[in-house]
């Protein structure tokens, strides 16, 4: 192909993937009631009974986030409609991508690379389901950090933010693995290195999670912290299988 076809061959692609986020989107945006209700569990199961009796809890309901001016309800419902379209259209733009740069791959490039793409989204969608469990325990620790003399009203555009940002950095830290293995895969390091260095990577490891947590809560540097010193013990196995 030359120059003008591949440039030709890219906007193609490119207006599929804005097609196909734009599609997910208002999809997202129609449904967007029992896409609240369910990224609201969380803060509601933590408000209930005595807890939330300030914002009028009850045994079975929860606190309901609150929105503080008239058009932050429609701010919300655009923002997690994007979100919502981006996260469901990534797998579609992944793949676009790879059928693009497919055709100047060698055949076990290619190979690898569906390895990786599997790995990246396995890994992402693993990330993005731990952070999801750990929302409740942060929660309940960073409402209750203030004491009993403070009542916690929460706004929906903050509250989304924060469960945005827990599911973005866990699936961002547990790619952690598939790094690595690159890195053994082009033996810019090998597994003798990276066994020498395991307590300098314990110390990395929980310095990167207390910083990327948005909560900055234990329980989340906890569940983040523990998982990527597992993946760094299982890609020097899978190193050493691979001889590297």
């Amino acid at each position: 192909m030359t120059l003008v076809e591949h440039l030709t061959e890219l906007r193609r692609r490119v207006i599929m993937s804005a097609v196909v986020l734009v599609v997910l989107t208002v999809l997202v945006f129609v449904f967007y009631n029992r896409l609240l209700h369910f990224l609201s569990g969380p803060y509601e199961h933590v408000t209930k009974g005595e807890r939330g009796k300030g914002c009028g809890a009850t045994a079975t309901t929860g606190c309901k986030l609150i929105a503080t001016g008239p058009l932050e309800p429609l701010l919300v419902r655009v923002k997690v409609s994007t979100y919502g379209g981006i996260a469901l259209s990534v797998p579609f733009v992944f793949w676009q991508i790879w059928r693009f740069v497919t055709p100047g791959l060698h055949k076990n490039e290619r190979r690898y690379g569906i390895g990786f793409l599997i790995a990246i989204a396995a890994l992402f969608a693993l990330g993005a389901v731990v952070a999801w469990f750990t929302v409740e325990k942060a929660l309940e620790f960073l409402l209750s950090a203030g004491g009993s003399g403070i009542q916690p009203f929460v706004t929906a555009d903050k509250y989304l933010t924060l469960v945005t940002l827990m599911i973005a950095a866990f699936g961002v830290a547990f790619e952690f693995p598939v790094l690595l293995v690159f890195l053994l895969l082009v033996r810019a390091v090998n597994t003798r290195q990276l066994r020498s260095i395991r307590r300098w990577m314990i110390v990395g490891i929980v310095t990167f999670a207390a910083v990327i947590t948005p909560s900055s809560d234990p329980f989340s540097l906890f569940f983040m912290a523990v998982p990527m010193y597992l993946f760094y013990e299982i890609a020097i196995v899978i190193g050493r299988v691979m001889k590297r």
